[in-house]
Order: structure tokens, then C-alpha cells, then sequence
């Protein structure tokens, strides 16, 4: 509720939250879970001057129709539908008045309290609070401009053009600008309807194969995923075919985690839980403070009670959401894109209960492994990949020589200096003066006494104190006051 008040930058990051077992305790996750789905909806004439300013003409002169009663509202935008002038009926997504502003304003206090935690929370460190703020500014700054959204779109469009079983909207670029996106309505139903699997002609299972066999298709051929594709978010046409909408927010995925997610999906299929902290070690920045067998140990003890049950008892995206606190806690952390996919596992699982009860998505997924894996491998990309390291190669081979050459040159240069930088030398140095200071001040007390005692010995004749001779008296005293200095000291350090 207090991040409900506080707006629309405090919403979005609760439900970022919602989905960071690494960051957050479960109970936090919870509350912040009740975030989705709950904006307030604003009334069209407080929405209509962001129209008027993006096209700056009469609403009438572009739209047939415009429904003054929003589709949906979310924290950032809400969605009208309206009829263009030739005809074409559309989605018409405006951002809500002076949301950018908030969000700046919000986003300098965020950074305030990640600095803070940063400084004066040692534990905090870790998870790298001013990392974290980096992260969520930049997807709050895409999800703000709707030109990214629709590049999004065509970008989708272009990845699915040769899938007829595939329908993504058609975006209206002229129409379209930073605060307003206008694309194509779909006369589909969305999944989350209970309409959707009764039309005539539907199969759900079917459905459920193709909504899968897509989602793959993104995360292994592709790269380019859709972060959110939740029951809301897939339509379903009488022929069997799907659509897709809301493209805000994306994943995208390089050769090297797409391999490690194929791996990590054999990995688990096998029970292999070495290889999985391999796979998640590697992913992340090099650290020299994991210990790989006790990670594997308690990814075994989290993941292996579950193994080979369906989504009807256990959700793999939600073990893999809650494996990330387990990597946390060993010291490794774990790049934004994988968490990401972890996230749209639990959406995907949430969208194929809704079909089957029995759904198991490791196990559907393994089952298009083959078909994914020939795609990924055709004759025709192995050629460009191949042309792409001789291309490197040769440009390696090129330059090398030169570069040995100019490194052998520098260091039989008489003037050839090397400087090494030791961390925490300082702090060793310190150390090192403080011990010193100690033995010197041993050294200094050790002869006091040694000399006071030995004028006792002698029995001089001198003035006496405190039924000793004031030589040994005082050197005794000096021995003392120095034996205090030096025993603050060593508690200090």
C-alpha cells in the first residue's frame, strides 16, 4: 500500500521485486505481488492533452472513433480502442500525464538510498544496490518510450514473418511517437478468458503446443524474447493460431546464455547439479570466493525433492526464481537476462495450467529440443558463424606479429619499468608499523626494568622513594606508564 501511494516509479519496482527471491524475503514477495493489475484508471479528459500535444491537431481529424473508456490501465499507461479514419480498428497506448517527471524525481531518491546502503551497509555490497538502480532506470527508461515498444513489435514481426500460426499487431509508425503507440487490434481472445478455448475449432491442446513451441523459438533461435507472456498477453483465433501483444519489456539473450539455458534445461533433466552451478558459475562475474560443491549441494537440496513432478505440483520457474538467492548467497550474481528468463518461465507455466493441469514445461520443452537444434544449426548459419571466426583469425594473425614485436621491444628497452599493484597493501602496511611500534615499545619497557633493577643490585648510594632508589623508582614508573600505552594500543588494533 505504502508503494501504491508513493506511485508509479515505487509500483514498478515492487513488481520487480515480486520477482527477486535473491533480493527479497517471501513474504515481501507476496505484498508486492498484489502490485499487478491494480492501477487506477484516469478519466480520458485528464489522458486527452497527451494526445493533443503528440499529434497536434483535432483528435477527429485522425480517429473515426476513440472509446473515451480505457481497455486496460497500468501504472505507466492505459489503452483506449479506436477506429481510424480508414476504417482500421486499433489500440491506441497513451502514457499517463507527467509520468516521466515522477519517475526522474523517484528515481534521484532510489539512487540517494543505493548510495546509503552502499556506504553504511557492508552486507549490502553484494547485491549491489547502485547495479540494481542502473538496471531498473534503464528498463523503466525503454518501457517509457513507446518508439522502443514498437521497434519491439517489428522486430517480432520480422522474427515470425515465415509462421503463419504466429500474429503479431501491425504497428502504426506515422501514428506513434514517445508517449503514444497505436497498433493493430486483434479479434482474438485473450487466454485469460475462459471464452478463448470454447470457440469452434480450437484444440487446447494444440494451443498449448504452438504457445510453447513459440516461446522457444524466441529463446533459442531467436535471442529476443517476450518478458511477460502471460495468459493476458496470447490470443486465441478460431484456426488454432495465436497472437501476441505487450512488448514493453523483452529479453534479449547472446550465443553464450542461450547455450548455458540449453544446458542448464539438460542439466536439470539429468539431475545433474554440478554442471548447473558450472553453468551458473560461468554466467556470472568471475569470483574466487564460490565453492562449487556446496553450491551444488544446495541447489541439489532445493531442486531434487521435486524432480520429475508436473506444474500441477511444482513450478520450475519459481524453483529457478528462488535458485538465484541460493547463487546470491555463495557470492555469485547472476546476469539480469537470466533472471529475466527465469521470470517468463513462471508466466509461461502460469499460461499452459490454464490449458493442461499436467503441463510440464522441462520435459515439453525437451521434446522440441531437436527440432530447435536443427533450426539453430542449419548449413547456412554454420557458414556465416565459420566466416565470422577465420574472419577473426585472420585478423588475429595479421596483427600479431606486430604486437609481439612491439612487446618484446619494450621490454629490452633500458627505461622498461613494470608496476604491480598489490590490493589491500595498505592496509598490510599499517598492520606491519603498528606491530612495530609495539616491539619498540617492548624493547624501550624491557630495559627500564632491567636497568632500575640492576641499580637495586648495586646498592648505590642515592635518595630514597617508596623504600626505592629514585632511579629505579622512576624507571619503574616510566616502565609502567609505557606498559599501559602499549597494551591500548594492541586492543585498539
Amino acid at each position: 500500500m505504502a508503494f501504491e501511494k508513493l506511485g508509479p516509479t515505487f509500483v514498478k519496482l515492487g513488481q520487480v521485486l515480486a520477482t527477486r527471491p535473491d533480493l527479497v524475503p517471501a513474504d515481501f514477495r507476496e505484498e508486492f505481488k498484489k502490485l499487478h493489475d491494480r492501477a487506477l484508471t484516469l478519466d480520458f479528459n485528464e489522458i486527452r492533452g497527451v494526445l493533443d500535444d503528440h499529434y497536434g491537431q483535432d483528435l477527429n481529424d485522425i480517429f473515426r472513433e476513440f472509446d473515451d473508456e480505457p481497455l486496460a490501465a497500468a501504472s505507466i499507461a492505459q489503452v483506449h480502442s479506436a477506429v481510424l479514419r480508414n476504417g482500421d480498428r486499433v489500440v491506441v497506448k497513451i502514457q499517463r500525464p507527467g509520468v516521466d517527471k515522477v519517475i526522474d524525481e523517484d528515481l534521484s531518491v532510489l539512487y540517494t538510498l543505493a548510495e546509503l546502503l552502499n556506504r553504511y551497509v557492508p552486507e549490502a555490497k553484494l547485491f549491489n544496490p547502485i547495479g540494481i538502480v542502473n538496471e531498473f532506470f534503464k528498463t523503466l527508461e525503454l518501457e517509457t518510450n513507446f518508439v522502443v515498444e514498437a521497434n519491439n513489435l517489428r522486430r517480432f514481426q520480422e522474427n515470425f514473418a515465415d509462421d503463419l500460426d504466429v500474429i503479431i499487431p501491425e504497428v502504426y509508425t506515422e501514428l506513434t511517437g514517445r508517449k503514444v503507440l497505436v497498433m493493430e487490434m486483434l479479434e482474438g481472445i485473450p487466454l485469460s478468458h475462459k471464452q478463448a478455448l470454447e470457440q469452434e475449432g480450437v484444440e487446447p491442446e494444440e494451443v498449448l503446443r504452438k504457445g510453447l513451441r513459440t516461446y522457444l523459438r524466441m529463446v533459442f533461435i531467436h535471442g529476443l524474447f517476450h518478458g511477460d507472456l502471460h495468459a493476458g498477453n496470447l490470443f486465441v483465433f478460431p484456426n488454432n493460431k495465436i497472437g501476441l501483444i505487450d512488448f514493453g519489456v523483452v529479453g534479449r539473450l547472446n550465443d553464450k546464455t542461450q547455450s548455458a539455458i540449453a544446458n542448464m534445461l539438460l542439466a536439470l533433466s539429468n539431475e545433474d547439479y554440478d554442471r548447473l552451478a558450472y553453468l551458473y558459475a560461468d554466467l556470472a562475474p568471475y569470483t574466487d570466493t564460490v565453492n562449487i560443491d556446496r553450491f551444488a549441494r544446495e541447489l541439489r537440496d532445493l531442486i531434487a525433492p521435486y524432480h520429475g513432478l508436473t506444474s500441477r505440483h511444482v513450478n520450475l520457474g519459481k524453483l529457478l526464481m528462488d535458485s538465484t538467492g541460493v547463487a546470491y548467497s555463495q557470492g555469485l550474481a547472476l546476469p539480469s537476462e537470466l533472471i529475466m528468463f527465469f521470470k517468463s518461465i513462471v508466466t509461461v507455466e502460469g499460461m499452459g495450467r490454464l490449458i493442461s493441469s499436467d503441463f510440464d514445461f522441462l520435459t515439453a520443452a525437451l521434446e522440441f529440443a531437436d527440432e530447435l537444434l536443427q533450426e539453430r544449426y542449419q548449413p547456412k548459419k554454420l557458414i556465416t558463424e565459420a566466416t565470422y571466426a577465420f574472419s577473426d583469425l585472420a585478423s588475429l594473425l595479421r596483427f600479431l606479429p606486430r604486437q609481439v614485436k612491439q612487446f618484446v621491444r619494450k621490454v629490452n628497452s633500458p627505461d622498461h619499468s613494470m608496476q604491480v599493484s598489490i590490493e589491500q597493501i595498505d592496509q598490510h602496511r599499517k598492520s606491519m608499523e603498528k606491530a612495530s611500534d609495539i616491539i619498540f615499545l617492548g624493547l624501550v619497557i624491557g630495559a627500564l626494568l632491567l636497568s632500575s633493577s640492576v641499580v637495586i643490585l648495586a646498592k648505590a648510594d642515592m635518595p630514597i622513594f617508596l623504600g626505592l632508589p629514585v632511579v629505579s623508582a622512576l624507571g619503574y614508573g616510566l616502565a609502567g606508564l609505557l606498559g599501559l600505552v602499549t597494551f591500548y594500543n594492541y586492543i585498539r588494533r
